[in-house]
C-alpha cells in the first residue's frame, strides 16, 4: 500500500514538474518581471489585438513607423522593433520577425506615394529586389540561430560611415550611372546584403539601399527612397512567409501595425518629395546615427548579458 502511494505521489510530482517546465517561456520570449507586469496591465486596460497586446499601443507604433517609412524611404523597422519591445512587451527576436510582417503594407503605401510622382526607378528596383528576396531567405533562416551582438555593432559602424558620406558627399543633382552588366551586378549584390539585413534584423533594408543608391550609384535622393520602398515590398513578404513557417512572427499585431502605418506613410512620402535635397540627406543621416547608437547599445548589452549568463530582452 505504501509503495502504491509513493508511486502515485512520484507520478504527481513528475507531472507537476513537467507542467512547470512547459509553462516556462523560452529565452527569446521571456520578459523581465517588471515588463510582464506592464504588459498585463496594458492588456487589461485597453482593447487587445487578440494576442494580448494593447491595440492602441500597436496603432501608435504603426503610425510612427509609417511616417518614418514614407519620409526616409525605409521599411520602418528601425522604429517598429524597439517600439514593440518597449511599448508592447515583445521579446527581441519576436519583435524582429513581427516588424517584417508590418513593413509590407507600410512600404506599399509609401511606394504608391513616390510612384504617383514618378520617383521610382523600376528597373533598378527589380534588380535589387532579385538579390533582396534571396538575401531575406538567408536572413530569416539565421534569425533563429545566429548570435547577434557582433553583427549589431558591426552594422552600426557601417551606418555611421554611411551617415558621414551622406553629410559630406551627396550632390543635390546627382547623375545616375548608366545601366550595364557591372552596375546590374552591383544592384543585385546590394539587394542580397539588404535582404539578409531585413530577414535577420527585422528592418526593410532601406537604411542600406537608400544611401548606397545615392552615394555609389548616383541616384537622386527622392528616387533612391522610392526605389528602396519598391524593393522592400517583396523582401518583407518573402521574409514574413519564412518567419511564419519558423514561428518568429505574430501576424495579428504585425498586420495591425502595418495597417496603422499606411496613412502616415502616404502623407510622409508627399512631405519628403517637397523637401530640399540637402535637408533630406541631413535628416536621413540623423536617422542613421540614431539607429547606429541604438544598435551599439543593444549589442554591448547583449554581449554583457551573455557573459554573465543572463538573458537580455529589449
Amino acid at each position: 500500500m505504501r509503495s502504491t502511494r509513493a508511486t502515485s505521489s512520484s507520478r504527481r510530482l513528475t507531472w507537476t514538474r513537467t507542467q512547470v517546465r512547459d509553462a516556462e517561456p523560452s529565452p527569446d520570449t521571456a520578459l523581465p518581471r517588471h515588463a510582464t507586469v506592464r504588459t498585463s496591465t496594458a492588456a487589461s486596460s485597453s482593447p487587445a489585438t487578440g494576442d494580448g497586446v494593447g491595440a492602441w499601443r500597436v496603432i501608435l507604433v504603426g503610425a510612427l513607423a509609417g511616417f518614418t517609412s514614407g519620409l526616409f524611404g525605409v521599411g520602418g523597422g528601425v522604429v517598429i522593433v524597439p517600439a514593440l519591445v518597449l511599448l508592447a512587451g515583445f521579446g527581441q527576436r519576436m519583435a524582429h520577425g513581427t516588424s517584417l510582417t508590418a513593413i509590407a503594407p507600410i512600404s506599399i503605401a509609401g511606394v504608391i506615394g513616390y510612384g504617383v510622382a514618378d520617383e521610382v526607378e523600376w528597373t533598378v528596383a527589380g534588380l535589387v529586389a532579385v538579390g533582396a528576396v534571396a538575401g531575406a531567405t538567408v536572413g530569416t533562416r539565421w534569425l533563429g540561430s545566429v548570435s547577434q551582438p557582433a553583427l549589431q555593432i558591426g552594422f552600426a559602424g557601417v551606418l555611421l560611415v554611411t551617415a558621414a558620406g551622406l553629410v559630406t558627399d551627396t550632390p543635390p543633382d546627382a547623375a545616375p550611372q548608366a545601366l550595364h552588366a557591372l552596375t546590374g551586378m552591383g544592384y543585385v549584390i546590394l539587394g542580397v546584403g539588404a535582404g539578409v539585413l531585413a530577414g535577420l534584423m527585422g528592418v526593410g533594408g532601406g537604411v542600406i539601399i537608400v544611401p548606397v543608391l545615392t552615394i555609389a550609384f548616383g541616384l537622386p535622393l527622392a528616387i533612391a527612397k522610392g526605389t528602396s520602398l519598391a524593393v522592400i515590398v517583396p523582401t518583407a513578404i518573402m521574409g514574413t512567409q519564412r518567419n511564419v513557417r519558423h514561428g518568429h512572427t505574430r501576424l495579428r499585431p504585425g498586420l495591425l501595425v502595418g495597417a496603422a502605418g499606411v496613412a502616415s506613410a502616404l502623407v510622409a512620402s508627399q512631405i519628403s518629395l517637397a523637401l530640399d535635397a540637402r535637408v533630406s540627406s541631413l535628416s536621413f543621416a540623423v536617422l542613421l546615427l540614431f539607429v547606429a547608437v541604438r544598435l551599439t547599445v543593444i549589442g554591448f548589452r547583449e554581449r554583457q548579458a551573455r557573459g554573465s549568463g543572463t538573458t537580455l530582452v529589449g
